[in-house]
């Protein structure tokens, strides 16, 4: 491997990617680095271009919300990263509908209540949380940052969140175990391998690390169709080694790095492995994904300590619907047929997608969400000012917690209660609202397919 390539494999391969994949007769010892043939990187146009508009960010004293941190890192994130970060499954119209339908859902305050007091902080599966949120697992830290996971790790430990590590992670999972405070509480997302034997030894020593909680990923036994990273693969010439032997053909570059990363999921998973995960973890065992009542029903009978109520933050399925409009649905249905009100201890409820501010975060607690879970905004954070920017991102979410819940004339998260939210509108899907311009200003609409460039043979 040319040391030019690093820049290309390390964002999407943890360190010991090949010690841990490779059979060890594969091992044929070690490399002499004055063997190794030295490649220059070549500063281009373009990286020149995107270190003058680093230059330029504003400081993050200026850094007023999150849709802020999404501005800024669609400006000096390489394109591809951007790319992968923000594509969505089709239309993306689930991605923008996750965020939409917060819309929907409108507050009934109380008012004269002595609010000079107020604490935000709750526990989740029995551990402490600063915030009635985590930061919920997303791939490929190290393409918007070379410390990759590492600056949410440390961030979740300065603000007391909790992070859930990714399977598909640019950092080894030990590395960043290793690098989280003593206490500090983490969960782990789990993509279950088509080789069981893995996962198994995958689940059993994260459990022996100190996780303390799988999420097993249940919707995606294919990814979905993420055009905008997809599109990448056309930008590009191909190597010379592909027209050279007149390959070009023949070679699929549609797939985009989403793809690349994930031929080992299982499309096998089923609920008849249920009981295989629990004989295997003591570790509360949550589904991430469930988007229906009749499955989050299932999971409780099945002896889960709960779900997430997601649809993989839009990339999966197109028109899925959003995570806060299936809690409403759940909420309902599982306290008509086992009598179940949320939040609850024994069975816990997470909704992730599309959220961006404090006030998304105390809908869902107040329909029945025990936390919710917050992707991409941190990414974006990280990406643009790196674990700085996770620091801001968590300390904006402090404040408008510590807002939100005076206006409201809440003093804990127990007394965000469903009479202070009036969510009558939840499934309307074509309803009036007023448009969120941050959002919509930050949204980069997709693109169809354009004719490539003439170039000139003089």
């Amino acid at each position: 491997m040319k040391m030019g390539s690093s820049a290309e494999y390390d964002p999407i391969h943890p360190p010991d990617a090949i010690t841990k994949n490779l059979p060890p007769e594969k091992h044929l010892g070690s490399v002499d680095p004055d063997t190794v043939l030295k490649v220059e990187i070549e500063v281009t146009d373009e990286m020149r271009a995107r270190d003058q508009r680093m230059s330029l960010r504003p400081p993050l004293t200026e850094i007023l919300n999150l849709h802020d941190f999404e501005s800024i890192a669609r400006l000096v994130m390489p394109e591809k990263a951007w790319a992968y970060y923000s594509s969505a499954a089709d239309d993306e119209i689930t991605h923008r509908e996750n965020h939409a339908a917060y819309h929907r859902v409108w507050f009934r305050p109380r008012v004269l209540r002595n609010v000079t007091n107020v604490d935000w902080s709750t526990t989740i599966l029995g551990h402490f949380s600063r915030m009635p949120l985590y930061i919920t697992a997303t791939a490929l830290g190290k393409l918007g940052h070379k410390d990759g996971e590492l600056n949410l790790t440390r961030a979740a430990a300065k603000h007391g969140v909790i992070q859930m590590i990714p399977t598909l992670a640019s950092c080894a999972f030990d590395e960043i175990v290793d690098n989280a405070q003593p206490g500090q509480v983490q969960f782990l997302q789990l993509y279950v391998n088509n080789d069981r034997e893995i996962t198994k030894r995958f689940v059993q020593h994260a459990e022996k690390r100190g996780i303390k909680g799988l999420f097993i990923t249940v919707d995606a036994p294919q990814l979905g169709r993420r055009e905008k990273d997809m599109r990448m693969k056309f930008d590009a010439e191909d190597p010379s080694e592909v027209t050279d032997n007149k390959q070009q053909d023949k070679v699929d570059r549609s797939q985009g790095a989403a793809r690349a990363i994930s031929s080992f999921i299982d499309t096998s998973l089923d609920w008849k492995d249920i009981p295989w995960f629990q004989s295997i973890t003591k570790m509360p065992l949550i589904l991430k994904g469930v988007q229906c009542w009749e499955d989050a029903l299932q999971a409780y009978d099945a002896g889960l300590a709960g779900v997430v109520l997601s649809n993989h933050g839009g990339r999966q399925l197109d028109f899925a619907r959003s995570g806060i409009e299936i809690l409403v649905e759940v909420v309902a249905q599982l306290k008509a047929k086992r009598g179940l009100s949320f939040p609850n201890v024994k069975f816990q409820l997470f909704v992730d997608g599309g959220v961006r501010r404090a006030t998304d975060v105390l809908k869902a607690v107040a329909l029945g969400a025990t936390a919710v879970g917050v992707g991409r905004p941190f990414l974006y954070a990280f990406s643009s000012y790196g674990q700085e920017g996770v620091d801001r991102a968590l300390e904006i979410l402090h404040d408008e917690f510590e807002m939100n819940m005076r206006l409201l004339g809440a003093r804990t998260i127990k007394e965000i209660v469903p009479e202070m939210v009036d969510a009558g509108s939840i499934h309307s899907h074509i309803v009036s609202v007023p448009d969120d311009r941050l959002y919509h200003s930050n949204y980069e609409s997709m693109q169809s397919v354009r004719l490539r460039e003439l170039k000139s043979k003089m």
